[in-house]
């Protein structure tokens, strides 16, 4: 059985999508407005990195990701709405360009395409993200990007 949505809370889902889309939009085009999307406590959780940005380094990741990655692109193929939560099943895909910092170094550029599985949870408050749990297939990554069977050796530190 299909579940029914009063006007309100089919008003709440149409607006959290937007908000969505519109995070994705700003993180491909535009990563110096991204922090400016998330609530002032707001943070983004890079659960395989095992890093927690609050605040303004929302602003810093997103610039490492996209000096990264500048052609990174993400293709959503499903959006799932409870409440203010958001759940998105998506891929990221781009080209490793620039340097990455991690954990144990950085990893240079290896000029390899990635098309990596990713799960997105969001947490909506007033307009703007308060919470965002990004679950990518870090492994899968580091395998397309040719690293995964010596990461120390690929690392500059």
């Amino acid at each position: 059985m299909a579940k029914t949505f009063d006007v309100s809370e089919e008003s709440t889902i149409a607006s959290n999508e937007e908000i969505i889309r519109n995070l994705y939009a700003v993180a491909e085009k535009e990563p110096k407005r991204f922090r400016s999307l998330f609530t002032k406590n707001g943070y983004w959780w890079d659960v395989p990195a095992g890093v927690k940005y609050r605040g303004d380094e929302v602003a810093r990741a997103a610039d490492i990701y996209s000096v990264a990655f500048p052609d990174m692109h993400r293709e959503l193929s499903h959006l799932y709405f409870d409440g203010d939560v958001v759940v998105v099943e998506l891929s990221l895909n781009g080209t490793h360009q620039g340097d990455l910092p991690m954990g144990l170094g950085t990893l240079p550029a290896t000029g390899k395409e990635f098309h990596v599985p990713c799960i997105d949870v969001f947490h909506v408050e007033d307009g703007k993200v308060s919470a965002f749990d990004c679950h990518y297939a870090g492994t899968i990554m580091l395998a397309q990007l040719g690293v995964l069977g010596n990461l120390e050796a690929a690392l500059r530190k």
